[in-house]
């Protein structure tokens, strides 16, 4: 069972980003740290993704006029494929609704997996960059 709860511990939830992204910043020679990932998460609304009882992931959000900006969709690696990752974005529409936007956006690395997730849930490429497509869909 899929779960979502306010991040209890912000320092493991950005572990779980260091040890997900770590391969994506060496490839770009991205020097992050864990207590990098930290200090930018710390203003963001952070939510623990929980499976059968065990945080697995993160979800982090910030809300402006234009709608809600998924800054981070992290599901450990081993949980990935089943599921998660979609059910996590039906909780960003949800919590975008509740807050009174009817835009998702979000950027994505190029080489991203997580590229093919977002275009299975109609995400539209609205721009791109050297290393990042940046999307979006409406919410209703």
């Amino acid at each position: 069972m899929i779960s979502y709860q306010p991040t209890a511990d912000l320092y493991a939830s950005a572990d779980i980003t260091f040890k997900n992204m770590r391969s994506y910043y060496e490839h770009h020679s991205v020097n992050w740290e864990q207590s990098t990932i930290h200090e930018q998460i710390v203003d963001l609304e952070n939510w623990d993704i929980f499976f059968n009882g065990s945080v697995v992931g993160a979800i982090r959000l910030a809300f402006d006029s234009d709608g809600c900006y998924i800054r981070d969709l992290q599901v450990s690696e081993t949980f990935q494929n089943k599921g998660i990752g979609a059910a996590a974005l039906a909780e960003c529409e949800r919590l975008a609704i509740k807050a009174g936007v009817n835009q998702l956006r979000l950027r994505v690395l190029k080489i991203s997996p997580a590229y093919h997730l977002y275009i299975r849930n109609n995400f539209e490429v609205d721009k791109e960059e050297d290393r990042f497509f940046y999307m979006s869909r409406q919410i209703s």
